[in-house]
């Protein structure tokens, strides 16, 4: 059951939820509509929070892309659909791809690969490029790359 707090209330409490934590605008939106407020209210508060610097979806998506992919290990594919998901906009998510260093992104995707690829070494190969490629797929790295790196892998097995 959630409780109703007054605009005042509901303000205090918001800023406590975004200093705590990068916050998208729907998810604040959203906590916003779960302590009862009305729409004008919800609205003003978030331009409150803007003005402020409590809320910077620019932000929130520079950190959410680097952290995901850093921590989870994540493709840009799979960043992409999260953040259109929270409703960033279209600007926000390639600014927040552009942190992601290219580098060091196909250095995680071949050792994902890697790992994988050992992983399931009692397969046959058809079975291990099928399984290395659907995990891959799976953490949303695009397929042109994965190819690259199962390519890449099987070349120094041969040697």
């Amino acid at each position: 059951m959630n409780k109703h707090y007054t605009k005042e209330q509901a303000l205090q409490k918001i800023k406590q939820y975004c200093a705590y934590q990068e916050r998208c605008h729907s998810d604040t939106k959203d906590k916003l509509y779960s302590f009862g407020l009305f729409k004008i209210d919800v609205e003003t508060i978030l331009s409150t929070l803007i003005e402020e610097a409590y809320l910077n979806e620019e932000r929130f998506a520079l950190l959410f892309a680097g952290g995901h992919f850093r921590s989870k290990k994540w493709g840009r594919i799979k960043i992409n659909a999260a953040l259109q998901q929270k409703k960033v906009s279209s600007y926000n998510i390639r600014k927040g791809l552009q942190v992601i260093d290219e580098i060091a992104y196909r250095k995680c995707l071949l050792q994902l690969a890697s790992v994988k690829w050992k992983s399931v070494k009692t397969e046959q190969w058809m079975n291990r490029m099928v399984k290395t490629t659907n995990y891959l797929l799976q953490k949303g790295y695009e397929a042109n790359l994965i190819q690259e790196a199962i390519a890449q892998i099987r070349s120094k097995e041969k040697e």
